[in-house]
């Protein structure tokens, strides 16, 4: 299942509790009984969380973090989304990496570094809520309940509140750096 969607002259509307349950049915379908569950900082770590909830598992889920394999580590530094923890052997193992927003590739490439420090798995899958193009490495997911077109200049990011409703905040690069800036 994929939904299209694009952002013209008017606004983008993306129901994120929709998307989750159509990445909930896709991680039920391609899940066996061996597979680990892994979410990627932050956005994809919520998704895990839940997915675990939803599905009524009882093993924890792995958590990985992008940080130290950046190719942009030099101007990013170490974000603050968290560190990897991974309860299970990953040697052998065949997981499924859940993320929110699909665009360049690069988190992809250093999350499966980072991954590969810990051992080398059977399989991975990649499965996402949204895949919004703009590929600069060849990356695919496995899984993309939606995608969308969005330029270069906006960026797109799950947001969870209080009660843990996912959503999806929608910016302008040039008015992110217009509030740092004041």
């Amino acid at each position: 299942m994929t939904a299209h969607s694009s952002v013209g002259a008017g606004s983008l509307v993306l129901d994120a509790q929709a998307l989750y349950t159509g990445l909930l049915r896709g991680v039920r379908a391609l899940r066996g009984p061996q597979t680990h569950l892994a979410g990627i900082a932050s956005g994809g770590a919520w998704l895990a969380e839940r997915l675990k909830k939803d599905l009524g598992l009882n093993e924890d889920i792995g958590i990985l973090s992008s940080s130290m394999h950046r190719d942009d580590f030099s101007q990013r530094g170490l974000s603050s989304s968290g560190q990897t923890v991974l309860p299970f052997d990953v040697n052998g193992a065949h997981l499924i990496v859940v993320d929110d927003v699909l665009y360049t590739g690069r988190t992809i490439r250093a999350v499966l570094n980072e991954l590969f420090d810990y051992g080398r798995p059977a399989s991975v899958k990649l499965m996402v809520l949204v895949d919004r193009g703009g590929r600069e490495l060849p990356v695919q997911a496995d899984l993309a309940v939606a995608r969308v077109v969005l330029p270069a200049s906006q960026t797109l990011e799950l947001a969870r509140n209080d009660d843990g409703r996912f959503s999806f905040r929608l910016q302008d690069l040039a008015s992110q750096l217009d509030s740092k800036h004041q």
